[in-house]
């Protein structure tokens, strides 16, 4: 028997279909399920997408319910609420949470197989949140982290030295947000550390690579300012983190992933490169680290820690 590959999406905003769409046109995946508390949304949306077949290759595109699930190898979870007028960010996550817990109970109902990819932000806080609510192992759970940070850091040293961003090698690790940290000591281009090194005729200076990093940490701010949200790229992070799995690639990937004494921490999730396959989360890669990258990626573990305990919903 063929087996097709199926994912399902909950979530029907604007990173959903981006990451439908990216799906669509990569050819990721056989089958689409799009699951949204408003059914009509998705099933418009698959009809809409659908129509798109002959120009971009034969995908079944449809809108479902949770028993649909059953046969998902991958289920990506882009679901979550606006903020109030006046909610802290504090009680914004907690309602986030709760929608979760009613997410999590529902998959390991009808999907308790299916590798779950968390997109919903604050990615880190969420993810741990859905390995605490969840029954399935830890490697299974995978939240999209600082992919898209690092593709944005590698994107933006690709336009500095003139090379396919593609070919520049460097990692953010730690949160997807304001204490994520750039990994300098092991940033490289085709082989040679741009620390210390000339590239193209171009030496590693710490101040414009500051605002370069800047402009990265800074950039969904800057989006946002501008369209009023962020979903293009991330939409092909979670494709490309999909084909990942669905194709057991072996990638290395830096995903957020439950910490159990990796650089000393221990019970939360944030970033580190890891190789996903098949079966969600094969193992962490653990790169040296210099003394002030240790410490930074210290700091954003206090951070995240911090927020958990301070959370009132139970997970």
């Amino acid at each position: 028997m063929i087996q097709r590959h199926t994912v399902g999406i909950i979530g029907t905003g604007n990173v959903g279909m981006a990451a439908a769409f990216a799906l669509f046109l990569r050819q990721v995946a056989g089958e689409l399920i799009l699951i949204d508390q408003e059914a009509r949304r998705a099933e418009g949306e698959a009809m809409d997408m659908m129509h798109g077949q002959p120009y971009a290759g034969h995908v079944t595109i449809r809108s479902g319910t949770w028993a649909d699930l059953g046969s998902a190898q991958v289920v990506v979870v882009c679901a979550g609420v606006g903020q109030r007028p006046g909610e802290s960010r504090l009680d914004l996550l907690n309602r986030n949470a709760g929608v979760l817990r009613q997410i999590t109970a529902q998959l390991d109902r009808h999907a308790p197989d299916a590798v779950l990819i968390v997109a919903t932000n604050p990615v880190d806080i969420l993810t741990y949140a859905m390995h605490r609510m969840s029954k399935r192992p830890f490697d299974r759970i995978i939240g999209t982290g600082t992919m898209l940070d690092t593709g944005r850091f590698r994107t933006l040293l690709g336009r500095h030295y003139e090379v396919d961003p593609r070919s520049v090698h460097a990692y953010i690790l730690g949160e997807h947000g304001d204490s994520e940290v750039p990994l300098w000591s092991s940033a490289a281009i085709g082989g040679v550390p741009i620390t210390g090194n000339e590239v193209r005729g171009r030496r590693f200076e710490p101040e414009p690579m500051g605002r370069l990093f800047v402009e990265v940490r800074d950039a969904a701010y800057r989006i946002i300012e501008r369209k009023g949200y962020t979903n293009t790229a991330i939409g092909v992070v979670i494709a490309r983190l999909v084909e990942a799995i669905l194709k057991d690639q072996k990638s290395v990937l830096t995903v957020s992933t439950h910490l159990s004494g990796e650089y000393g921490l221990s019970d939360l999730c944030l970033s580190l490169p890891a190789v996903v396959g098949l079966g969600g989360i094969e193992s962490k890669i653990l790169p040296k680290l210099d003394l002030e990258e240790m410490a930074a990626l210290r700091q954003s573990a206090r951070i995240l820690r911090e927020i958990l305990d301070r959370m009132k919903f139970e997970i």
